[in-house]
């Protein structure tokens, strides 16, 4: 793979109670553990948001992408990414699911649109055979 963009962030403090920031400093959030998570919840966001957040949008950009390919105009359309952690073993796993809304698309040509964008999306060929990967046309 030829590298076109290097991305840098860095987490200081007390990992999920700690602070990430990135090296140009757009990103710059504290962090707080979920309650769910056995933490205090707070105000900060978390890991699992984090990759939600860049999850969602790399898959709609990849969804965009083939929707010009195959020449289909898509509108408002949107991809919410929901990331489950878990038990898994002695640690944790991670499981996601990804909520394609493509209003005005046929469901059978979204439903096509949404497995090729998932051949391309970076985040999904990083997480295949990892994790389990859910897509959902809403």
């Amino acid at each position: 793979m030829e590298t076109l963009y290097v991305a840098k962030a860095t987490s200081t403090g007390a990992g999920r109670q700690g602070h990430v920031r990135s090296d140009d400093d757009v990103l710059d959030h504290d962090l707080s553990v979920p309650k769910e998570l056995g933490g205090a919840g707070g105000p900060g966001t978390n890991p699992e948001q984090l990759f939600a957040a860049g999850y969602a949008a790399c898959f709609h950009s990849a969804l965009q992408l083939i929707a010009r390919r195959e020449k289909v105009r898509i509108h408002d359309s949107s991809v919410t990414a929901e990331v489950g952690i878990g038990q898994a073993g002695e640690g944790f796993g991670l499981a996601v699911t990804l909520v394609v809304g493509l209003p005005g698309v046929e469901s059978e040509v979204a439903e096509k649109l949404v497995a090729a964008a998932h051949e391309v999306c970076p985040y999904s060929n990083a997480t295949r055979g990892n994790i389990d990967v859910e897509l959902t046309v809403a």
